[in-house]
C-alpha cells in the first residue's frame, strides 16, 4: 500500500472498529501495530473502492470482491464463526476466537481451540454457518 489513507477514512475505520469491539464482544490486538496495519489497509480499501475490503486477503481482482459481501469487514467469518484471520477482532490474549469455527478451518488447525470469553455476543449471522460450510465444501479445490 503506498498512498495514505484519507484521514475521513481512518476516522470512519477507528471508530467502527471501536463499535464493532463493543457489538461483538472482542478486543482489537494487543499489539497496536497489528491493529494500525489492518485499520490503515481498512481505510486506504474505503478510499479506493468504496468499501472496507479486508486487506489480509489476496484477490485477483478486488472491485469484483468488493462487490460481494463474503471480505467486507466485518467479513461473513467473524459474522458467522466470531473468527477474524487479520487478527484485528480477538480474545484479550491477542488470539482469534475459533471455537465455532468447522473442524477443517485452517484457523482451528492454526490456533487450536480459542474460547469465546462472551459468547453472548457477536455471530449475527451465526444461522448461516451450515450453509457456509456446505458451499465451501462443494468448491473445487
Amino acid at each position: 500500500m503506498t498512498d495514505k489513507p484519507t484521514d475521513q477514512s481512518l476516522v470512519r475505520i477507528r471508530k467502527f472498529v471501536e463499535k464493532y469491539c463493543e457489538k461483538s464482544g472482542s478486543f482489537t490486538h494487543p499489539d497496536p501495530e497489528v491493529t494500525e496495519a489492518v485499520v490503515l489497509g481498512l481505510a486506504h480499501h474505503m478510499d479506493t473502492l468504496g468499501k472496507p475490503l479486508c486487506p489480509c486477503r489476496f484477490y485477483p481482482d478486488k472491485k469484483e470482491e468488493a462487490t460481494h459481501r463474503t471480505w467486507i469487514c466485518a467479513c461473513d467469518d467473524m459474522q458467522i464463526y466470531k473468527y477474524c484471520h487479520c487478527l484485528l477482532f480477538v480474545n484479550k490474549d491477542g488470539l482469534p476466537i475459533t471455537e465455532y469455527l468447522p473442524p477443517d478451518h485452517d484457523g482451528l488447525k492454526a490456533y487450536g481451540v480459542v474460547k469465546d470469553p462472551l459468547p453472548e455476543k457477536g455471530r449475527a449471522l451465526r444461522g448461516q454457518a451450515e450453509a457456509r460450510e456446505k458451499e465451501r465444501k462443494e468448491r473445487p479445490s
